[in-house]
């Protein structure tokens, strides 16, 4: 139960994060390319990347900072730093063929999948 308390509490203020900062770009950038979900993305992966190799192999933190911040903040500030950095393990463990297939598949069928919600939401 605790990890589903910490796990929320890091998703409450990741969910805050990224609408803050994509208001906050929308607003002083503009809207025309969505510049807010690109830096939110971008920047998310480099703090996964940060965040797992100092939690992980640097301090050998206790297991709840993990949860707190990757899988509560992160996940909720932004899923693509989660896709990232699955991505790059499958790479880093010479697993070119899948990490290749998760990338493109992952971007092909999510797009699928958004077309296919939008035609069954027209019909509805």
């Amino acid at each position: 139960m605790v990890d589903y308390l910490i796990i929320g509490a890091g998703g409450f203020i990741g969910a805050i994060a990224r609408y803050a900062v994509a208001t906050w770009i929308g607003q002083k950038w503009g809207r025309t390319f969505p510049l807010g979900t690109f830096v939110i993305n971008v920047s998310g992966s480099f703090v996964i990347g940060l965040l797992m190799t100092l939690l992980t192999e640097r301090f050998m933190a206790n297991p709840l900072w993990r949860l707190l911040l990757v899988v509560g903040l992160l996940g909720a500030y932004t899923t693509f730093s989660t896709f990232e950095y699955e991505t790059g393990k499958l790479f880093k463990d010479n697993e070119l063929l899948l990490a290749g297939l998760n990338v493109v598949l992952s971007v092909f069928l999510g797009f699928v999948a958004l077309k296919t919600g939008e035609v069954i939401a027209k019909m509805l």
